[in-house]
């Protein structure tokens, strides 16, 4: 499998097979590469919809370009800590980050997610999150709001009276369930809609079978949820494969 950066020619067959409709992996497959190197370089670059080849083989040379020297610097004055790989880390997070834009989240959001996810301590203060991204603190404060809205990160406040953001064992739990039931005011609607057309017409019948689906969607999700919730609470380290597996009788 062929390493290091895409060539302006892979770049061209990347954006070809996005022209084709064809999956990520698919296009990863025809390149030898792996399926988070292709998702990656589509969502740095516009998306599936404004990916352009050159513009992106620009921008790439432009990054390496800006980010040498402050590799050099970051490397001498931030150690990584339990002896990690501070390349490794980095290119870690870039590809958690990718992850959660490929899933539905804007670019600060998933950048600030990554962060706190990657964090031990599993959180950081606003003028933290502004000095690990390098972004303004209006960045920050807006990702946030958005996070919080969607029940991904929390607050609370440290012995110095500083808001710190922070991610949980509860939070994915949380933030499932807010996903489930976010599909309640869509039920509604579509059978108020059932009412309105008539239950005996074809559109009714439609709409009636959409509310029907994710009413059966929504239980599913909040039941596996709730079966599944003691795995967030389990350390890894004591647990075996089988163990974090809940059955039918527990949660």
């Amino acid at each position: 499998m062929p390493g290091g950066r895409l060539t302006q020619q892979e770049r061209q067959q990347i954006a070809s097979g996005l022209a084709d409709s064809l999956p990520y992996a698919e296009i990863a497959r025809r390149l030898d590469r792996p399926t988070s190197t292709v998702t990656r370089e589509v969502m740095r670059n516009g998306g599936p919809t404004a990916y352009r080849a050159d513009l992106a083989h620009r921008a790439t040379e432009r990054r390496a370009h800006r980010r040498k020297p402050a590799a050099v610097r970051g490397a001498q004055s931030a150690p990584q800590a339990h002896g990690r790989d501070a390349e490794a880390v980095a290119e870690y997070e870039e590809t958690f980050t990718t992850v959660m834009m490929a899933s539905g989240l804007n670019k600060m959001g998933a950048r600030v997610l990554t962060c706190l996810f990657t964090t031990d301590a599993g959180s950081l203060t606003a003028a933290e999150l502004t000095e690990r991204l390098q972004v303004s603190p209006a960045s920050i404060s807006k990702a946030i709001a958005f996070l919080e809205s969607q029940s991904l990160v929390r607050r609370e406040r440290d012995e110095r009276r500083r808001d710190r953001y922070l991610v949980d064992d509860e939070l994915f739990y949380q933030a499932t369930i807010a996903s489930a039931r976010a599909n309640d005011q869509l039920v509604a609607t579509a059978r108020q809609g059932v009412a309105v057309l008539g239950p005996d017409t074809p559109a009714a019948a439609r709409l009636e079978n959409i509310a029907r689906f994710l009413d059966f969607i929504s239980e599913s999700i909040t039941r596996a949820a709730e079966q599944a919730r003691e795995v967030l609470h389990t350390k890894p380290a004591t647990t075996s494969h089988d163990s974090t597996r809940p059955g039918p009788g527990r949660g």
